[in-house]
């Protein structure tokens, strides 16, 4: 059961759990706050901490709201990309024939039917991101599963709002953000590995944070990086 704490404009959302410490998050892209508190904790004590905290929370959120946005992609000439954080120019090639993405050393290079807008230009690039992708997921699954000592039944690669991934821990199944692929490679890495410990336990538990500590020790650097790279901007229609 979820609670809710109002201090001023700001609204957090409390969660007890079985864990021995409080975890106070503020989440991108939006700011939204979380806190999970120990099973037994008083709404007031959860209350009593938020307030020392309230310094904290409108830093973070200041810093989500400052941080850079990109500007929704319009799929033109000599427009900047993101891929696997290097940026690249796209050139866009009008052909009669099927369309297709090819890339270079500083260059993607878009082949679309004459006429062709924004809508259908979007939908290639993101078909070719899932491509790029697949082609990575599996092997970094593969290498973490022996690893963590689980199996992943299936991932999948969908647009997310305000999420990098997700983990479903009955089905054995995770979920990752396709706009991982602008980012640099390691993050991705970080992001598969922190749903597939979610198949070890599903919540953000100290065991949760013990065991990701375990196996990935720069996990709390990896996180900041990732949510200090520029926001999307695209509005995504679920």
């Amino acid at each position: 059961m979820t609670e809710t704490i109002q201090l001023g404009d700001i609204f957090i959302a409390v969660t007890r759990k079985a864990v021995k410490n409080v975890h106070l998050s503020v989440h991108p892209p939006e700011g939204r706050v979380t806190l999970v508190a120990p099973s037994g904790t008083r709404l007031e004590v959860a209350r009593a901490y938020a307030i020392s905290k309230l310094g904290w929370i409108r830093e973070q959120q200041t810093k989500l709201k400052n941080q850079a946005r990109e500007t929704p992609r319009q799929f033109i000439e000599r427009e900047s990309h993101y891929l696997w954080g290097r940026r690249h120019l796209l050139a866009i090639s009008e052909r009669e024939c099927k369309p297709f993405v090819s890339l270079d050393h500083k260059r993607i290079t878009l082949i679309v039917r004459p006429g062709s807008d924004r809508e259908k230009r979007a939908e290639i690039i993101h078909e070719w991101h899932k491509s790029l992708l697949h082609a990575v997921i599996p092997a970094l699954i593969s290498q973490w599963e022996s690893k963590l000592k689980v199996k992943v039944a299936g991932y999948f690669l969908q647009r997310m709002k305000t999420k990098w991934g997700s983990c479903n821990h009955a089905k054995g199944h995770i979920r990752l953000n396709t706009e991982l692929v602008k980012k640099p490679k390691d993050l991705l890495e970080y992001v598969v590995v922190h749903e597939m410990v979610h198949l070890i336990e599903p919540t953000h538990s100290d065991r949760f944070i013990a065991i990701l500590g375990e196996h990935y020790p720069t996990w709390r650097e990896a996180r900041v990086e990732l949510n200090e790279l520029p926001l999307a901007a695209e509005v995504w229609k679920e």
